[in-house]
């Protein structure tokens, strides 16, 4: 039996925040969505074609407290090959939370606080 990641979930407060992030910072534009036809919450499938795993974004109407996603130790990681661009990006748009240079890697921070790492093509 063989398995295929599809997708992995996390909460957003403002969906309209978070989708205009993750466009700008990793690419990801909406997929499909779905939910009820009284709004009162929504799932937006965000991807690209660099890869067939999606995120998905839940979001729920009149949430107003931060969600648990788990500290930073759980995080989601992106491959990109050019770091230097990658990194101007990410430092223009104000959101690199940690640096780790001797690794090569650094991570930045999503409007809901959830860590994102940027890894080089290996």
């Amino acid at each position: 039996m063989q398995f295929k990641m599809s997708h992995t979930e996390i909460h957003v407060l403002d969906l309209d925040a978070s989708l205009a992030f993750y466009e700008k910072a990793l690419g990801l534009t909406p997929v499909r969505e779905e939910g009820p036809e009284d709004g009162s919450w929504k799932l937006v499938f965000l991807g690209n074609e660099a890869s067939p795993c999606q995120l998905e974004l839940t979001w729920n109407k009149g949430r107003v407290e931060p969600y648990n996603q788990g500290g930073h130790d759980i995080h989601l990681a992106f491959e990109v090959a050019d770091m230097g661009a990658s990194h101007d990006l990410h430092a223009s748009m104000g959101c690199i939370a940690k640096e780790n240079p001797s690794m090569g890697i650094y991570f930045i921070e999503d409007p809901d606080g959830f860590y994102i790492e940027i890894v080089p093509v290996r």
